[in-house]
């Protein structure tokens, strides 16, 4: 797994902040996957805290497949957090960027 700079690691939860309040996004490791096989998914985010980590093992080759940026963040209760929720979450896929489509530029860059 590469090494993600904090720097995107606070635009990852940035940019779903923003797709979840002016775009759209699917909560979830189930949501996210369906999203990203469908190919519609725009950025997809992930914890690494997962546990165990087969919930969330097949979202990164999938999203390599079918070319969708992929970013892991440390902590699923921060992506929960972002993505509006009480809870933490093991994954969060931007369906559409709304304010959030620079952030992906520069986390996919």
């Amino acid at each position: 797994m590469a090494e993600v700079s904090q720097d995107k690691i606070s635009k990852a939860y940035e940019a779903v902040e923003l797709a979840k309040k002016s775009g759209k996004i699917k909560k979830g490791s189930n949501e996210a996957t369906k999203v990203v096989e469908r190919g519609i998914a725009k950025l997809v985010v992930v914890a690494q805290d997962v546990s165990p980590k087969e919930v969330i093992m097949h979202l990164e080759p999938l999203c390599k497949e079918k070319n969708i940026p992929y970013i892991e963040v440390p902590v699923k209760d921060d992506l929960g957090a972002a993505a509006g929720l009480r809870v933490g979450t093991a994954a969060v896929a931007i369906v559409k960027e709304g304010e959030s489509k620079d952030l992906i530029k520069d986390i996919s860059a």
